[in-house]
């Protein structure tokens, strides 16, 4: 079983959908053991405790470059002797250090079809530009943004009448559908 880390910066719905679908079938493949998140004020705090996963908090601002902030991170995945890294609305770009020590480990998923809408607001940049599709994309991370060799995509019909708030709702939908299966296969394939 491999070992897993969860980041997120906010809501934490992902990690959730991630947590829940390995207590409650078949995908064996992974164990979420940590929740890493950069913001004191983060949901997803809440959703660990409320999931009995531990939860570390790691604020940038509280070291003095970027390097220092990911030596911590690396530090904690290490105690807690991880091998995978799920970015799940983690909005932070992830450096040379910590892609280094995990080095094709870490993986994200972006609420657009890529490369179509990278960056952080994949779901509204979407919606405004008028396309009649968008999607949802697993990716490898690497030091660009939402440039990573990709995993899996699926599509997503934005229906006539959508407003945002129901792009974002379906886009979830899809999220919390194919991450954790993608996860337990991705995990399945991790020689330890």
């Amino acid at each position: 079983m491999v070992k897993v880390a969860v980041f997120a910066s906010g809501n934490g719905g992902n990690f959730q959908s991630i947590v829940e679908n390995t207590k409650n079938s078949n995908l064996k493949n992974y164990s979420v053991e940590l929740l890493l998140v950069d913001k004191e004020d983060a949901y997803a705090k809440k959703r660990a405790e409320k999931l009995g996963i531990l939860c570390y908090t790691v604020i940038p601002k509280n070291f003095s470059n970027k390097k220092e902030y990911e030596e911590k991170i690396i530090e904690i995945l290490e105690e807690n002797e991880i091998e995978l890294i799920v970015l799940a609305g983690y909005m932070r770009i992830i450096s040379s250090t910590l892609l280094k020590a995990y080095e094709n480990k870490i993986i994200n998923i972006h609420p657009a079809y890529l490369p179509n809408f990278p960056g952080k607001d994949g779901i509204g940049d979407a919606f405004r530009s008028g396309v009649k599709e968008t999607g949802v994309t697993i990716h490898y991370v690497d030091e660009g943004v939402d440039s990573g060799k990709i995993i899996y995509q699926e599509k997503l019909a934005i229906k006539d009448g959508w407003n945002l708030e129901k792009l974002e709702e379906e886009i979830h939908k899809v999220e919390h559908r194919i991450y954790p299966d993608i996860l337990n296969k991705l995990s399945g394939k991790i020689k330890k």
